[in-house]
């Protein structure tokens, strides 16, 4: 979603809404009464369908604001039955447009009722009750006047735990001004806030960063991790759960001359704390990338970060998204990457 020039956007990954679809319409018990016309016979209708609540993925947002505004979504219910075999009205669909990557899940069960992944998606989450039968439905060579009628059943209706996961090829994941934003802005379009101060980036920001005519893939710039993240210390608990849907991780790892901690020790934690949150986090392919190395003075802390690397045979790129230094050889790695872990993906559609 394009932000108004002047607004600012919240972002907003998280919502809780009360869903109820229609119920369905009660059928009739009539009979047919026309002059000249005797035992005209039952004439009841059917009841209409109540409406569904169905989710709808949508690339044109990006956050759940407007679902934190209005959290009660009803829809119609069907409509009764009339005599003369007239059948009720089914009721339309209550449709609720939600960000790709939006998964929904039931709060009593913890079940997941949608994943949506693609633009246009759509998922019933609250089915619509179904008409009730008109005592025309009853009639029989041995009851020809019947005079059973169904009411319409209820529709579902649920509490619904909305979370949004962004929909990423590779994750940047570093501790505060480790240059994830400085980074994201200078091999895409994304245009990020930069600052030289601890939590500068408040919300997740994607890039698509192009490698040639044939090969593009999304960046995502995760807000800063610290130790305790997992617990919910920093901002890293808030946004951990973006980097499940990324199939690529880039470590980005500090190596000024003004960095006082081991290097090292930095890398260590930030995978320990994924590890913590989500084990399957540290099942994914990544590499680490040193960054600042323009000011990196007699290069320390880079000899100390790519020794480390190296004894365990992680790729490793030493880089300054300030100057360019070492920008295209990451790109054409990152780039190679997300083309082979994307081939398993065509295969199996």
């Amino acid at each position: 979603m394009e932000p108004v020039p002047g607004c600012i956007v919240d972002f907003v990954d998280q919502v809780k809404i009360y869903v109820k679809a229609g119920d369905g319409g009660n059928g009739v018990r009539s009979f047919r009464r026309e002059k000249h016309v005797p035992r005209g016979g039952p004439d009841g209708g059917d009841g209409g369908n109540g409406g569904d609540i169905v989710l709808e993925a949508t690339e044109r947002l990006s956050t759940l604001l407007d679902l934190q505004y209005q959290q009660h979504h009803i829809a119609k219910d069907g409509g009764h039955g009339e005599g003369s075999n007239r059948h009720g009205r089914s009721a339309p669909p209550l449709i609720i447009r939600v960000p790709v990557g939006t998964i929904a899940k039931d709060v009593e069960t913890d079940e997941i009722l949608a994943d949506l992944t693609e633009d246009g998606q759509q998922a019933i989450v609250a089915q619509g009750g179904c008409g009730g039968r008109g005592n025309a439905r009853f009639a029989t060579p041995t009851d020809r006047v019947p005079t059973r009628c169904d009411p319409g059943t209820a529709g579902e209706e649920h509490w619904l735990q909305l979370e949004l996961k962004l929909l990423a090829d590779v994750g940047l994941v570093g501790y505060p001004n480790a240059g994830k934003s400085t980074l994201i802005a200078a091999i895409s379009h994304a245009r990020p806030k930069i600052a030289d101060y601890p939590f500068t980036t408040l919300v997740p920001n994607l890039g698509v960063v192009s490698v040639d005519d044939d090969l593009s893939f999304v960046v995502a710039d995760i807000p800063g991790l610290i130790e305790g993240a997992h617990e919910g210390k920093g901002l890293g608990f808030q946004f951990l759960r973006h980097i499940e849907r990324t199939t690529y991780l880039m470590f980005l790892v500090d190596v000024s001359d003004g960095v006082t901690v081991d290097p090292s020790e930095c890398l260590q934690t930030l995978r320990t704390e994924l590890k913590l949150y989500n084990p399957e986090l540290a099942k994914k392919p990544y590499a680490v990338a040193a960054t600042k190395l323009d000011i990196a003075g007699e290069g320390k802390n880079l000899k100390k970060l790519q020794t480390y690397c190296q004894k365990r045979g992680w790729r490793f790129f030493p880089i300054s998204a300030v100057s360019g230094v070492g920008l295209k050889p990451l790109m054409r790695h990152l780039g190679s990457q997300v083309a082979k872990l994307r081939q398993p993906l065509k295969a199996s559609v």
